[in-house]
Parts: C-alpha cells; structure tokens; sequence
C-alpha cells in the first residue's frame, strides 16, 4: 500500500520539471508545459483539466505534458523561456517552444495534445524539415559556437527591442486614451451644465400642459 503511493507520488513529481530534471524529461520528446504560480487563480482552475492531461500522457513515449512552478523550483526554467505571465503554456521542441493560444478547458487541451504534438523539424529530426529549413540548419551548423552564441544573443536582443517598445507604445496609448475620456467627460459635463436637463423638463412640461389644454 505504502509502496503504491510512493510510486504514485513519484510518478506525480516527475511532471513538474526543475532546471535538474528538464534536460533528461524533454529528451526526444514533443513538449506542452504549463508555467504557473501557485497563488495564480487562472492557474488553479485550469488545474483539474491540465492534471488530467499529465495523467493520460504520463510514460508516452513521444509527448511529453508538465508543470513548471515558476516560483519555486522552476523559476530558472521560466526566466529561460521568457515567461511573463501565469499561466504561460508553451509546446512543440524543447528548444524552441512556440506559445500555446488556444482553449484552457479538458476537451481543447486534449485536442491539441493528440492533433499538434507530433515530432517538428529540428536538427534532430531533419527528415521532417523542407529545402529550406534543411539549408537554415546547415548553415547554423556551419558556424563556430561562439558566433552562434552571438547570433542568438543578437536575435534575442531585437525581441526584447520589440516587446519594450510595444511596452511604451501601450502606455502611451493608455495615456492618451485616459486624456480622451477626460476631455470628453468635461464636455458632457458641460453641456448638461448649460442647461439641458432643464430644457428637456420644460419640453416635458410644455407637452404634459398642451395635452391637458386640449382636454
């Protein structure tokens, strides 16, 4: 009895990947992770449906379902993959997760699992890689690792340039956006002020006076 829940326990660890366990977890396999906080309310009521989905893929040999706890153990992972928000659910090759913008429900995930989980083009499987992926790859690994480093390093940087300036972009458009309302409260303000609300209570009254003269 003991046993069986400490292989169940066991069993259940494991689909929460650490920087120690990721490497060895990922291997070959078609990844869907889900980095979340424990305090995230969107977190935990997706829980039942991601928890049944870990349960029904634990052990594939290809496809991989699991947690990582960005504020504990995993928060290395989620700074490495640039997780922002929580949930933040990410798929496809270890190396270069895609993110995840569909349905957070059991049916949508399941979906997803059993349909978009398959093994993508990637150095490991250069077979499943059109003409020009094929010369992409070759020419990547054509370069030494230190200009590779700096390649991605570049790439990565120009990433961040984006999302800073959309950053500022949106805060500029909020500013703005809370001017208009001003603005516009100010004149409805005004207008009611110059005595609309009057002039509609005589209109009322003078229709309300003309009804009963005609009685």
């Amino acid at each position: 009895m003991f046993a069986r829940l400490a292989l169940l326990a066991t069993a259940a660890a494991a689909l929460e990947l650490t920087p120690d366990s990721w490497e060895e977890a990922v291997e070959g396999k078609t990844v869907f992770i889900k980095f979340f906080a424990p305090w995230c309310g969107h977190c935990k009521k997706m829980k039942p449906a991601w928890d049944s989905l870990m349960k029904e893929y634990d052990g594939h040999p290809t496809k991989l379902i699991a947690d990582v706890d960005c504020i504990k153990e995993g928060k290395k992972l989620c700074d490495e993959h640039g997780v922002k928000g929580f949930p933040t659910i990410k798929y496809g090759d270890p190396a270069d997760l895609q993110s995840y913008e569909g349905g957070r429900d059991e049916k949508a995930l399941k979906k997803f699992a059993e349909e978009k989980l398959v093994p993508m083009c990637s150095p490991k499987n250069i077979d499943l890689c059109d003409d020009d992926k094929k010369a992409e790859i070759a020419k990547f690994s054509e370069m030494d690792a230190d200009a590779l480093a700096s390649e991605i390093e570049a790439k990565e940087a120009e990433l961040k340039k984006v999302e800073e300036t959309f950053k500022k972009n949106v805060e500029g458009l909020q500013k703005q956006y809370e001017g208009f309302m001003k603005e516009k409260d100010e004149k409805i303000s005004a207008i009611k002020d110059s005595g609309l609300g009057l002039m509609k209570a005589v209109k009322a009254f003078k229709a309300a006076t003309a009804t009963k003269d005609e009685l």
